[in-house]
């Protein structure tokens, strides 16, 4: 099995994905079950269950989609034109099979674009010749240079039958690869041959000389006249170019038994090795000195093929290798290049293509692992390897690579330690123990890991929310009240998500928080990216995976043979260590923290685009107005109601309404509260949806929107009002006092959208709600709620002469300093704080486990230790 792509010898794509379902259903039912015997908090046990099943579906998934991913870019670029890119897989299922189709679709694509290119370049190219030829002789009659004898026109009429036959030759090579074209054989005597492409040479007037050398001179061929002078003329026509001025070009024409050959040679520069081999390559000329683009030399190599010969470059001797022959030129002193024909061509010519077609891979061998590219064995990744980073971040779909572009694709080793040394010691410090100081330790770390990996850590913003998540962290150690520690590791939370991401907006900031979980999914390539990364450095990685699959066996084999026989079972009973049910959930809670530090770290290193989003205004001018103005309407009636109670007094509300004052108040602020948020909702919605076409629409719309937002804070003074009767009435508890912070914050809200209507921009407003919303917070977890719930509960006794005992029991250790300092009579302490001592959170007796409120509560209540039986522990007690 590969252990890169362990699924990859399956030939059928759903008998992976059945193979990945019920491995990944196994998983996470064994998992889930072991922590729910082991007692494992369900709020920790699923996403920790959740976490290792999708490692283990990652796994297994590996190397399924990357053809469908590489298909997707293919196409792409495609669309814009390039054929040039790769399909690269090894897998044996569908989707394989529809990769390689798609390769081999993908390089008939790219065959025909570039035939149809260098069709248009043929045509340039083999019309020019007798084009300028025909252009000098013309221009000689014009000038009266040449006079118009019967000799100069046949000469013309020759260039222009050329012209005709070689339209024709290039409608036969719109064929894919010129395949199919017809030969015409005929008896050719070389000498004619090579006169006539002299001939039609010296017409272009350069200063060349050109020498004509067959032997024997009768030399008689049988071939396709056409072609083969439109060769001659071809590497004529490249001598020439390539030659100085005054030099000379001879054509040299030998006969053997069964072959001839044609030498051209030139007094130019001469070949290099590497240029001569490829030297007959379309585009890939020996040189451009001479202004060509070697579609000539090119289509003279096709033309030999055709008639069962070839054509190359002679090497070029060193000067002290030239030797002068009696009565010939030096050779060697240039370029010879010598085309070889049989004297009778085969009767089937099969030409070679006139491109020049690179392999296109489709297939690689199993043992390849398309993941790792060419940095297989280094740590660096290739170019292959960076591709496939690229298509990773894509297989989760394109909007969400514009969302959310991948900018760090390098495995991250640093981070994963990191992430692991943060669970390790949530492992160690928080099971068994209260929420205190080893919380606030586990906190402090990620919160830091999460600040070194983001690189807006210098930014103001990010020093702001610093600031602020500092006294929320420490309500683990201040404060004896879990929910409200709840709540300020959750605020901090969203502070540590906004940093990262530099949220401004209220979309931002709720897509900062959406983004956290998220990354569990969007960082799954990076980890796997990042286990190879350990996985080459060294052999820690052979090792763990050894001491698994040992460990694994030694469970399976060992319980069976030991539950076979009982002296085995005897020994395996003393040496095999119990494991807890504590244990258990110490792995339960590394994984859950690691995994949430490591997603943190995952979007502090590759944040999204959460700001800049925006929904086009789609409802018409009317259709928002008038919803608009009928929440306007009723808003305003329910102010002339709370207007007129005000007015009538107590009596008024009894008589109209059959209730008291305060239980008005009762039923009524649970519904404010909704009604305030549905507001915020509405007045986005119409900001953002609502469509003005007209800058009177748009003054509109803003004072619609002003008088909802202030007839919204009069309700918002209205809940308040009535919870502060409602508690005069029935007493203060915390949760009325959480309730009132939470319609604060809901009217600073609205007070800073109704700022916002006048402002410019509105992309402060997100940072100002999160900001509202962590300083409110803090007053409810630092203020310490709880003391000041149980004075006001005090003041009331004193006043009224009732006070709720077992409520005073209830409460946590953060008002048992404010119960013992009061003026309470002493058996009305010594009830509540020894009930409170039995009734109180449990503390562990250790570092981690420390908090400052319960460590002051604990020695004020070991001075009331005798518990005291109270009259009625729910009744009000003088």
């Amino acid at each position: 099995m590969n252990r890169s792509a362990p699924l990859l010898e399956l030939t059928s794509i759903r008998t992976r994905l059945a193979v990945l379902v019920g491995v990944s259903v196994v998983v996470a039912a064994v998992v889930g079950t072991v922590g729910t015997d082991a007692g494992v908090p369900l709020w920790i046990g699923l996403p920790a269950t959740i976490g290792l099943a999708l490692v283990v579906t990652r796994w297994l998934a590996t190397g399924m989609t990357t053809p469908l991913t590489q298909m997707t870019e293919a196409a792409r670029r495609m669309a814009k034109g390039d054929y040039g890119a790769r399909i690269t897989t090894s897998s044996q299922d569908e989707v394989g099979e529809l990769a390689r189709a798609f390769a081999s679709m993908a390089a008939e694509l790219e065959q025909g674009e570039e035939h149809r290119r260098r069709l248009v370049a043929t045509v340039a190219h083999e019309l020019r010749t007798p084009l300028s030829a025909q252009q000098a002789l013309l221009e000689n009659l014009a000038d009266g240079v040449t006079t118009p004898d019967e000799a100069t026109l046949r000469a013309a009429l020759a260039q222009s039958e050329r012209l005709g036959s070689l339209v024709t030759d290039l409608l036969d090579l719109s064929r894919p690869d010129g395949r199919g074209i017809p030969l015409s054989p005929s008896r050719i005597r070389v000498g004619d041959l090579l006169d006539d492409a002299i001939g039609e040479t010296t017409l272009q007037g350069r200063d060349v000389a050109l020498v004509a050398d067959v032997e024997p001179a009768d030399l008689v061929v049988t071939g396709d006249r056409a072609r083969l002078a439109q060769v001659t003329a071809n590497l004529l026509d490249n001598a020439v170019r390539h030659s100085p001025s005054g030099g000379t070009v001879t054509l040299t024409a030998r006969a053997s038994d069964d072959a001839w050959t044609l030498t051209v040679a030139d007094d130019g520069p001469g070949l290099t090795p590497e240029r001569a081999e490829r030297l007959f390559h379309r585009f890939r000329p020996g040189g451009d000195e001479g202004g060509g683009t070697g579609l000539g030399l090119a289509i003279a190599a096709w033309v030999a093929s055709m008639h069962g010969g070839t054509i190359r470059a002679l090497p070029t001797p060193l000067p002290e290798e030239r030797v002068r022959a009696a009565g010939e030129r030096l050779e060697g002193s240039g370029a010879r290049l010598q085309l070889r024909l049989p004297l009778t061509p085969p009767t089937s010519p099969s030409p070679a293509p006139l491109t020049t077609q690179e392999t296109v891979m489709t297939a690689a061998q199993p043992a390849h692992d398309p993941l790792r590219g060419s940095a297989a064995n280094g740590l660096a990744p290739g170019p292959e390897e960076a591709r496939q980073r690229r298509l990773e971040g894509q297989g989760t779909g394109l909007s969400l690579s514009r969302w959310w572009p991948e900018r760090i694709t390098q495995g991250q080793p640093r981070l994963l330690l990191a992430a692991l040394a943060v669970g390790l010691l949530a492992a160690i410090l928080l099971p068994g123990n209260a929420i205190g100081l080893g919380l606030l330790v586990v906190l402090t770390a990620g919160g830091a890991a999460l600040w070194l990996a983001s690189a807006r850590r210098a930014k103001p913003w990010s020093w702001v929310t610093a600031a602020l998540a500092l006294p929320l962290g420490l309500t683990t150690v201040l404060r004896d009240d879990p929910v409200m520690s709840f709540f300020a590791v959750a605020v901090a939370g969203v502070l540590a998500a906004a940093a990262c991401t530099d949220a401004r907006t209220v979309t931002g900031m709720i897509a900062s928080v959406i983004a956290w979980p998220l990354s569990a999914l969007r960082g799954l390539p990076l980890l796997d990216r990042t286990i190879r990364t350990l996985a080459r450095r060294g052999s820690a990685w052979s090792v763990l995976r050894t001491g698994v699959v040992s460990l694994a066996l030694l469970l399976v084999f060992g319980g069976l043979l030991s539950s076979a026989d009982a002296v085995l079972g005897s020994w395996a009973s003393a040496l095999v260590p119990d494991i807890s049910d504590m244990a258990i959930f110490r792995v339960f809670v590394l994984v859950f923290f690691a995994g949430v530090t490591l997603a943190g770290l995952y979007l502090a290193i590759n944040p999204p685009t959460v700001d800049g989003a925006r929904l086009s205004p789609r409802i018409p001018e009317r259709e928002w107005q008038v919803p608009l103005g009928v929440v306007i309407a009723i808003f305003v009636a329910f102010v002339v109601a709370q207007a007129a109670a005000v007015v009538g007094g107590h009596d008024y509300v009894v008589r109209t309404a059959g209730v008291t004052y305060a239980e008005s108040a009762r039923q009524g602020f649970g519904q404010l509260t909704v009604a305030t948020a549905l507001v915020l909702l509405l007045v986005a919605g119409v900001r953002a949806l609502g469509r003005t076409s007209t800058d009177r629409d748009r003054r509109v719309m803003t004072a619609m929107n002003a008088t909802l937002c202030v007839l919204t804070l009069l309700v918002v003074a209205s809940a308040l009002r009535r919870m502060a009767l409602y508690q005069d009435a029935y007493g203060y508890t915390t949760l009325r006092i959480n309730a009132d912070l939470f319609e604060i914050w809901l009217g600073l809200v609205v007070l800073a959208v109704l700022v916002s209507l006048f402002t410019p921009t509105r992309r402060w407003l997100g940072r100002a709600v999160l900001v509202a919303a962590a300083v409110l917070t803090i007053v409810g977890t630092v203020g310490n709620t709880s003391a000041w719930v149980a004075d006001r509960n005090i003041e009331r006794w004193q006043s009224t002469g009732k006070i709720d005992t077992w409520y005073l029991s209830s409460l946590p250790a953060d008002a048992v300093p404010t119960i013992e300092s009061s003026a309470l009579p002493a058996h009305i302490k010594q009830c509540a704080l020894s009930m409170h001592q039995v009734y109180g959170a449990g503390d562990e007796d250790t570092l981690a486990g420390w908090n400052l409120a319960r460590s002051r509560a604990d020695e004020i209540r070991q001075r009331y230790d005798d518990p005291t039986r109270c009259t009625d522990s729910r009744g009000w007690s003088r």
